[in-house]
């Protein structure tokens, strides 16, 4: 037959069979599937599940009894619909299996009144009470079945992913032929050793598993297999990487002598914190090095990195070298820029800012001086990363609020093999499987402790009925010269979104509870100039209130800003609430910080708004915050440069997260470049999956 597998053939060849070629497949099949971006048997083959379908208790209509979760099959004999005409409705339809009739009912989801039809196949998931002599189920679990649709032979069904023309019958037929001839064809990558230590399933005895369990037990043995894989594979990635940069780089070393280190000393206004001294000796250290420092500094907000890094910066510039300090935002960069200003006054350092917004010839003045090495020392943004900026000799690179960045950025001021130092950084604390992973390539240095005059900031969630009072308090902050923010989500109102936008929140606020005031606007679409000067204003006291969007969100130092309001607070993720909540109390003056929401919470939505007003500590919300929300809402996967992870969860799957990094490690610096031959299949698929993202290139 032409769509049986092909005798003699190599595994390779047999998992590359094409999806139309497949048992009971057709082309109009295998190009619908192709929008899901499965082409061949081994794309079906790793197609997981995205979650199980319970029908462990399939019954016949006559074997229904009340309060029981059950399953019943059946052909639908009638549909029926009514509408009150004061927005309620209800649809219902009356199955029938030949040993009796039950009856499914949804209200007010008038739109499954279309999806429904005399004479389809359907099973019906739920718990039935009896009304009328009938058993009815009230707004159940329903799919669609095809009429020659089986019973099926697990009771926990695969769901999949589908897409256009696509049924969930149709999906799994394709899957389990697939299983069934060539389940057998991929290769082992663990040895029989690391599989009994770890506890996994053989990958020809997971993959029916994963598809088709029997039970529970069943599906998380295969489910562990494939998740421990995932992250066992990532984690080699990352150690492949750590392993090219400190043997395939070099870097300028930048010792630090105690002469460099009283003269900036003396540069600062204050005292170190702790945490600050002992970043800077773990920094010192690295850079003191020709391996290039790969260094990761975070810290929650307020806690002092740009200290940290200024140091860095300034030992760069002393030891001969040019030093880069990059921002996400032109915002952020020009507040470094005045932060350094200040702080460089008495100091011989030539420092220069390089952004978007400036004009030809300032930007090529800057130009010719990095290139000519008289500019030691450039604040920027990605412009730093630009066609024609050219460094003489760049030892130190910072990039702040890393997260904002991909792991291309990272590496894109690199020339040949010759490296600049990496000092990242990031004001939102970060998870522990976050860093495992998205930056499971950098040392780590982290800051708890704040310094001297940051001032407690106390948190309220203001009720709609509590609103007078609230403005009140505002206004008298005001009175007392105090400046403060009002941040809404959306820069202009809009019929999809419930939510406060910047606009709507300056009109009201300007003919309204702050008409007494001086308020301006600040949002990303303004442009570079106009942001400047709104800035500007608020930091000499022109303006009182600043009504932005979160283009304020990190870095914006005003001292004299003591109020933070945030209008539609359930729109933002607890660890971006926490960066807005830390604009305030940079002075000596207490700080306050008001979610105001607009419409009735959700019960998960109060929770988190709780939980942020209980809390000031950043490490805890942003723990809570991706068990919450996730990796991808809190740090922009996109953003990562690493492929989406398959199988694996990180909230879920953390225990697995920390086992396989400790073993890929270990099997990592056992054979550094993994050249043993029993390795060779690993290798294999950790530069397939992760070569070109992390610049792998070939790491024997």
């Amino acid at each position: 037959m032409d769509d049986a597998p092909v005798e003699n053939a190599s595994p390779e060849q047999l998992l590359a069979t094409p999806i139309a070629k497949l048992r009971g497949s057709t082309p109009a099949r295998a190009s619908r599937v192709r929008k899901l971006g499965l082409r061949t048997a081994r794309d079906l083959l790793f197609f997981f599940p995205r979650d199980y379908e319970d029908i462990s208790d399939l019954r016949t209509i006559d074997q229904l009894e009340e309060d029981a979760l059950v399953t019943v099959r059946g052909v639908i004999e009638e549909v029926d619909s009514s509408s009150s005409g004061f927005g309620r409705s209800r649809v219902g339809i009356i199955v029938a299996d030949g040993t009796g009739h039950a009856r499914g009912t949804w209200f007010n989801q008038p739109f499954m009144r279309d999806k429904f039809a005399s004479g389809q196949r359907v099973q019906l998931s739920g718990k039935a009470k009896l009304r009328g002599g009938r058993y009815e189920f009230s707004h159940p679990r329903v799919a669609w079945l095809e009429a020659d649709e089986a019973a099926p032979a697990t009771p926990l069904l695969p769901v999949y992913g589908l897409t256009d023309g696509i049924t969930q019958y149709h999906m799994r037929k394709l899957v389990e032929t697939a299983v069934e001839d060539f389940a057998t064809a991929p290769p082992e990558v663990f040895s029989q050793a690391l599989l009994e230590e770890h506890a996994l399933l053989p990958i020809a005895r997971a993959l029916p598993l994963i598809h088709g369990p029997h039970d529970e037990k069943e599906k998380e043995a295969a489910r562990r297999r494939f998740v421990f894989q995932e992250l066992f594979v990532l984690q080699l990635a990352l150690a492949a990487r750590r392993y090219q940069q400190r043997v395939g780089f070099r870097a300028i070393e930048l010792p630090t002598t105690a002469q460099v280190d009283a003269r900036i000393l003396r540069l600062l206004p204050f005292e170190l914190t702790a945490g600050q001294r002992a970043a800077i000796e773990q920094v010192s250290r690295d850079i003191a090095e020709s391996t290039p420092m790969n260094r990761l500094l975070q810290g929650d907000v307020g806690s002092g990195k740009t200290v940290v890094a200024l140091y860095a910066l300034l030992v760069a510039v002393a030891g001969g070298a040019q030093a880069a300090l990059m921002a996400p935002t032109e915002i952020l960069a020009r507040q470094h820029a005045l932060t350094l200003a200040g702080l460089l006054k008495q100091s011989r350092v030539n420092f220069r800012l390089l952004v978007g917004g400036q004009n030809e010839a300032e930007r090529s003045e800057v130009l010719t001086g990095i290139a000519s090495g008289d500019v030691n020392l450039v604040i920027g943004t990605h412009a730093l990363l630009s066609e024609g900026v050219e460094f003489k000799r760049l030892g130190l690179a910072v990039i702040d609020e890393q997260h904002k960045f991909g792991v291309r950025q990272r590496a894109a001021l690199r020339r040949g093999d010759s490296s600049p130092h990496y000092l990242v950084m990031t004001a939102t604390p970060i998870p522990r499987t976050i860093s495992m992973t998205q930056f499971g390539d950098l040392d780590v240095s982290i800051l708890r402790d704040m310094p001297p005059g940051r001032q407690p900031v106390t948190t309220y969630l203001v009720a709609p009925e509590q609103r007078p009072r609230w403005w009140k308090f505002v206004r008298d902050r005001l009175h007392e010269g105090r400046q403060a923010y009002f941040v809404a989500p959306l820069v202009d109102g809009s019929d999809t979104v419930a939510a406060v936008s910047a606009s709507q929140a300056f009109e009201s606020l300007t003919n309204g509870e702050l008409a007494e005031f001086r308020v301006d606007i600040l949002h990303g679409r303004m442009t570079p100039a106009d942001k400047d000067d709104a800035m500007a204003r608020f930091r000499a006291g022109q303006t009182q209130v600043l009504v932005s969007t979160t283009v304020i969100e990190v870095g914006v130092d005003v001292a004299n800003a003591s109020v933070m309001m945030i209008a539609s607070p359930d729109r933002f993720g607890l660890s971006q609430l926490h960066q807005l909540r830390g604009r305030v109390g940079r002075g000596g003056f207490p700080g306050f910080c008001g979610c105001l929401a607009e419409e009735e919470l959700t019960d998960a939505a109060r929770k988190r708004l709780e939980a942020f007003a209980a809390t000031n500590d950043g490490f805890e919300l942003a723990e809570l915050d991706f068990k919450l929300r996730g990796p991808g809402d809190l740090f922009g996967a996109k953003q990562s440069g690493l492929p989406p992870l398959m199988i694996a969860d990180l909230a879920r799957d953390r225990e697995t997260l920390e086992e396989a990094r400790q073993a890929a490690h270990a099997l990592f610096a056992a054979d550094p470049g993994l050249k043993n031959p029993e390795h060779v299949l690993l290798r294999k698929q950790m530069l397939t999956r992760y070569g070109a993202a992390l610049e792998l290139g070939d790491v024997g």
